[in-house]
């Protein structure tokens, strides 16, 4: 049990990666579409480029959504609309005109008082022998109707034969003025509208019942293709007839692909696709990122960051397809860029459009534009922390797709006369979307506790809590640091390393010196030397501890891994040399471990590159009326006996950048003890 533990402490790593892979992998098969994709791709007026095509099966042709848009608009408007009579109201009604005409019609006019009732009577059997709405409702006059009673039909009219209550006081007028009885008017509508009431309920909710009903009966083909039917030749152009049923064969391709005897093999062929994808990914990293794939956190960055943007493009592929532009897939090569490199940013931009070309439709130029807009955005974006470069590189970016689409869209319409300009705003929106970067590396930054080279510029200002406190305490060491730090960028400007990290490498190189400032040469103004009154070992320990005071110095202010990389590394396994010699003399058996450095040594170019700067620099004090030629073998013997030493074993730096750096270290040397050319006597 014991040693299968301890076999699982040692491979922990795999297996999280191997666990991450297999969670990401059905992540993404989740998050693509359930539903078959068509192998051709075809549109309406452009000729069929593929193989002639035979129906595979047998199936029925669809009706475009025109036709049934149509269909239900006429069925709609033919529907019947259902209102409810309550039989109860003209008697009553009737009743309370009996009563109330009386006292409402003065005895003054009693030559015609009984012919008004009267009239009034057949105006109420009239307006009651249709109906009398409750409610003002929205229906055209010439649609049918039918009254039901107590849910029995009892007659059938159109919705303008029925009255509503605004209706009542003109039906009135109207009768009255035929009879020569207009001067009544007035009461008589008093008389109505106290005692009128609706009769007429609409029945919202069987009408909607009969019309689902319709609905359901709509046929939504017409005509089948039999199984072996020739449905278009290579070349023939795509329409009328033949494009509805090149539609109709790719939807119902659709249905019958996703069936349920073939899902489960149609996941597992999807599910292989991915993790082939994936999996190159990982042997990349393997092979050319060993850093990046030995690091849990960065590997697990880099598949979220996939993850992410599947998962958008998903969406939007639900939502509407014509969209699909907008999401910005060149935010990835970036963030991948300002964390780790170009290479890297590219690689897994082209990944991750490849996974993506499976669910997109017209794949092929989805993938062309998003690959070139990838291979911009990587060779742009050089500075992302400079505001404008981000603004001048997403310009790019936009262009580079408009062009391309374009492009696409000539070689597929022959002309521009059907271009949709509103297209062009998708792209504006999508490189709009893409400057949301910035935050969005300041978060991945704060999630994933990973540094960017807008981090590193921040670091980089000497007026920070830490180097302002490291210029007070220990001024010497600082100003050391700072001529590192230029001989350093200098070196890494000249064969393409990491400029921006290795300055702020340099800098915070030596904060362990603050503990211990006046144990230190640079830091000694008195002439007084503490360690004349130190073992020669003890001194030893004190020097070599300034490596693990850094260390612990910058965790507690929160420095970035890559930085402290600079700290831990600086002197690599070196020794104390002259303590050494020192102990030598009083016991020639000492141990050479007792004054060396702890390591690791230098483990890139950034590393071994500050290790050279800092060894020079700090030696280039002790010579005395320096010339042209003392420089240059300086700098020789110091960089050849690290080299000796087996100090850059583990850096991936050659040959022939050694020399350039020390090309630039005897440049800049010369340059700052102002010597000139030596010209032969």
């Amino acid at each position: 049990m014991k040693d299968l533990i301890n076999k699982f402490y040692k491979n922990h790593s795999l297996i999280y990666k191997v666990l991450l892979f297999i969670c990401t992998t059905f992540l993404i098969v989740y998050l693509f579409p359930k539903s078959g994709k068509f192998k051709y791709n075809f549109e309406k007026g452009k000729p069929w480029q593929s193989e002639t095509l035979y129906a595979p099966f047998d199936f029925a042709i669809q009706k475009t959504e025109e036709e049934l848009t149509k269909e239900k608009n006429q069925i709609e408007k033919n529907s019947t609309k259902y209102f409810e009579l309550d039989k109860s109201v003209e008697p009553f009604v009737l009743k309370q005109y009996d009563k109330t005409f009386n006292k409402t019609i003065p005895d003054s006019i009693r030559n015609d008082r009984s012919r008004l009732k009267r009239i009034g009577k057949e105006i109420i059997r009239d307006l009651y022998d249709y109906g009398v709405l409750n409610d003002i409702i929205t229906i055209k006059d010439n649609a049918n109707i039918t009254i039901l009673d107590d849910r029995v039909e009892k007659k059938k009219t159109d919705f303008g034969n029925l009255y509503n209550l605004s209706e009542v006081s003109t039906k009135i007028e109207s009768e009255l003025k035929k009879a020569n009885l207009n001067a009544y008017s007035k009461p008589l509508t008093a008389l109505f509208f106290d005692i009128i009431k609706p009769n007429v309920t609409y029945n919202k909710a069987l009408t909607e019942k009969a019309l689902q009903e319709a609905f359901d009966k709509i046929s939504y083909t017409r005509g089948s293709i039999e199984k072996g039917t020739l449905i278009i030749s290579k070349g023939e152009v795509v329409e009328g007839n033949k494009f509805l049923i090149l539609t109709s064969l790719k939807s119902e391709y659709k249905s019958q692909v996703w069936n349920e005897s073939n899902y489960n093999l149609i996941i597992f062929a999807y599910t292989l696709l991915v993790a082939l994808a994936l999996l190159m990914l990982l042997l990349f990293l393997r092979k050319y990122r060993l850093t990046v794939f030995n690091n849990n956190t960065k590997v697990t960055f880099i598949f979220f960051n996939i993850l992410l943007m599947v998962l958008l493009t998903t969406l939007l592929v639900n939502y509407n397809s014509l969209y699909i532009y907008i999401v910005p897939i060149a935010v990835l090569p970036l963030v991948l860029k300002a964390f780790f490199d170009a290479r890297l940013g590219l690689f897994t931009h082209v990944i991750t459009v490849l996974l993506l070309g499976s669910i997109v439709p017209n794949s092929y130029e989805y993938m062309f534009l998003q690959i070139i807009a990838g291979i911009v955005t990587i060779l742009t974006v050089s500075e992302l922390y400079k505001r404008a470069n981000l603004f001048i590189s997403v310009g790019q970016i936009t262009l580079v797709y408009i062009i391309a689409y374009f492009a696409f869209f000539v070689i597929h319409e022959g002309s521009i006369e059907t271009l949709k300009w509103e297209t062009f705003g998708t792209f504006i929106l999508c490189g709009l979307a893409t400057l949301f970067v910035q935050p969005l590396i300041y978060i991945y930054e704060n999630l994933f506790g990973l540094v960017s080279d807008v981090s590193l510029l921040e670091l980089s200002d000497t007026n920070t809590k830490l180097l302002k406190r490291l210029s007070n305490e220990a001024p010497g060491t600082f100003h050391h640091s700072l001529n590192v730090a230029n001989l350093a960028e200098a070196a890494a400007n000249e064969i393409g390393a990491n400029a921006m990290l290795i300055r702020v490498g340099a800098l915070y190189h030596d904060i362990g010196k603050m503990n211990n400032p006046t144990y230190f040469t640079e830091n000694q103004s008195s002439g007084l030397n503490p360690h004349d009154e130190l073992s020669p070992k003890e001194s030893a320990k004190i020097i070599t501890d300034h490596v693990l005071d850094g260390i612990e110095i910058a965790k507690k202010n929160n420095l970035p891994d890559r930085v402290i990389d600079f700290i831990r590394t600086h002197h690599g396994t070196s020794s104390v040399y002259y303590f050494y010699k020192k102990a030598q003399e009083v016991n020639e058996d000492v141990d050479l471990k007792d004054f060396s450095y702890p390591g690791p040594k230098p483990f890139s170019k950034e590393t071994a590159i500050l290790m050279m700067c800092d060894s020079v620099e700090a030696a280039s004090k002790s010579l005395k009326e320096p010339t042209s030629t003392k420089i240059d073998n300086f700098v020789e013997n110091i960089l050849s006996k690290q080299m000796e030493d087996g100090q850059f074993l583990n850096a991936n730096i050659t040959f022939k950048e050694i020399q350039a750096i020390k090309k630039v270290l005897k440049r800049k040397l010369a340059n700052i003890y102002h010597l000139r050319i030596e010209y032969p006597e």
